[in-house]
């Protein structure tokens, strides 16, 4: 890179860094006036009980229950705040301070101030909890376009959040079944085995001695989920400005719908069971089965499989040469989400490398149904067609697809949605048709930046007005999925799992 574009690149990191602080800033001024406005309604309310008014007790309590949620709301905006003000000025600094260095020094440097931040941002991550932590979990997945510092620290936020403290685990439990612990189960592992954002995982076995998961909802969750939704709403209203236009609101409801039924774990469970009974067939492939008798809201106890978190066995089998394994799990990996998004229209949303385990025996483990998405008919069978047609470089057929998939332009032309689509399957499209000597293709990071800035300029030209919300989890997916194979780049024959998804629905429909 020439110092001309090494500066420019500076330039762009430090503006989007500053965007960030500001608009963080203008949520907590934000908060603020929040609180004063509540001390006036508050007062209001009380003169209204004073003078007997009807319904003003009720109104009052209403009141009395947001302004017990003010305190913590500053609190998480203040964390937040400072924690983002202080990695954008770091990087501010950064763009004076690396003019005075050695070249030879400044990657280095770079990376130790990477770093620096990056754990900065997991123990905040970690102490936050709630849809805070989702955002770090889901970075934490994109190694092909974050700094491989920033993917190393934040990998822990996979399934290493702030455990609960048992005391709430067993309280939480006991109102739930309405039992004491020891009715429930016979051995109960205080320790959880792993920790997220929602809830937390126990290994216990029941008096049958079946040996189970059992995962318990955080408390209080309900009141720091509105709190982290209000913040990321305010967020991206504040930097709307500074992005390409596009459909924002869909994009944030279907982030909070997620979140939302995330936390009734009888939702999940359903899911699991839909899933696990689609992908019984499939060798290689296992989903836990829940115990539908000990499965509530806020408890959800399935079978409990052991295994190595997935990226940690892709990483070992890498460091052993054994190059032939790593593609197999992840032509497995493609394999298992083709078979929901074509086949089965149900597809777990969440894949970042925390939800999945790899057995002794090799089998690949899909966990947590939280963040699931149900497609129509009509959608599924629309993706379908674009995907083909995208193998095909069918330009013409893409865009009149997309268009009656509910995708609008503000022009009507569809040059921004074939860039979206692009940016969605070329990965794929270009490991189908770009294969030599038996390794798959894969776009290097410069590649992906290219691409990253053409179609933010011509989103900037004809931005999307319109987007199915469909869309949003399927984009979740993919993009998480080909960072994984961008980071590994697994020597993969795309059309062995690809074409029998293709090839066989289209059979059906022709016959």
């Amino acid at each position: 890179m020439n110092p001309t574009s090494s500066q420019t690149a500076r330039n762009e990191g430090l503006r989007v860094w500053l965007n960030v602080l500001n608009a963080s800033l203008s949520a907590v001024e934000q908060t603020v006036w929040q609180g004063r406005d509540l001390a006036e309604q508050t007062l209001a309310a009380w003169t209204k009980i004073v003078q007997g008014a009807e319904g003003a007790i009720e109104e009052y309590q209403a009141i009395a229950e947001q302004a017990a949620q003010w305190p913590e709301r500053v609190k998480r905006m203040k964390e937040t705040g400072w924690m983002l003000a202080k990695v954008a000025s770091s990087y501010r600094v950064w763009g004076i301070k690396s003019a005075f260095l050695r070249r030879c020094d400044t990657e280095k440097a770079f990376n130790k101030l990477h770093r620096k931040n990056a754990r900065l941002f997991r123990d905040v991550s970690l102490k936050q909890g709630g849809a805070f932590l989702k955002i770090g979990q889901l970075l934490s997945a994109r190694a092909d376009i974050l700094p491989k510092p920033w993917v190393e620290e934040l990998r822990v936020l996979q399934d290493q959040a702030q455990p609960i403290p048992f005391s709430a685990v067993k309280h939480t439990l006991e109102i739930e079944f309405d039992a004491p612990l020891e009715t429930l189960f016979q051995v109960f592992d205080q320790q959880p085995i792993a920790a997220a954002s929602i809830g937390q995982v126990h290994r216990a076995q029941l008096h049958d001695g079946q040996w189970v998961a059992v995962k318990v909802q955080r408390p209080g969750l309900d009141r720091i989920m509105d709190l982290d939704m209000a913040m990321l709403k305010l967020f991206a209203s504040s930097i709307q400005s500074m992005l390409p236009p596009t459909d924002l609101d869909t994009i944030t409801d279907e982030i909070e719908r997620s979140i939302r039924e995330e936390l009734d774990y009888r939702i999940e469970a359903k899911w699991m069971q839909q899933v696990g009974d689609f992908l019984n067939p499939v060798a290689g492939i296992v989903v836990p089965k829940p115990i539908s008798a000990y499965c509530t809201e806020k408890v959800l106890v399935s079978q409990f499989i052991e295994g190595t978190p997935l990226m940690v066995a892709l990483d070992q089998r890498q460091a052993t040469g054994d190059h032939e394994a790593v593609s197999d799990l992840l032509g497995r990996l493609l394999d298992l989400y083709l078979r929901q998004v074509l086949q089965s229209g149900v597809f777990q949303a969440d894949p970042h490398p925390g939800n999945f385990l790899v057995t002794k025996d090799n089998r690949l483990v899909l966990l947590d149904f939280g963040c699931t998405m149900a497609l129509s008919d009509s959608f599924r069978e629309g993706y379908f067609k674009v995907l083909g047609a995208t193998l095909m470089s069918e330009r013409d057929n893409m865009a009149s697809l997309l268009l009656g998939m509910g995708f609008k332009t503000r022009s009507g032309k569809p040059d921004t949605l074939l860039a979206f689509a692009d940016a969605l399957l070329s990965q794929i499209q270009q490991a189908a048709f770009k294969q030599s000597n038996d390794a798959g293709y894969w776009p290097t990071q410069s590649e992906i930046v290219d691409k990253a800035k053409s179609l933010m300029a011509k989103a900037e030209a004809d931005p999307v007005e319109k987007m199915p919300s469909e869309f949003i989890m399927l984009a979740r997916v993919f993009t998480t999925l080909g960072g994984l194979f961008v980071h590994y780049k697994p020597n993969l024959d795309v059309n062995q799992y690809l074409f029998p998804h293709l090839v066989g629905p289209a059979l059906s429909q022709a016959l």
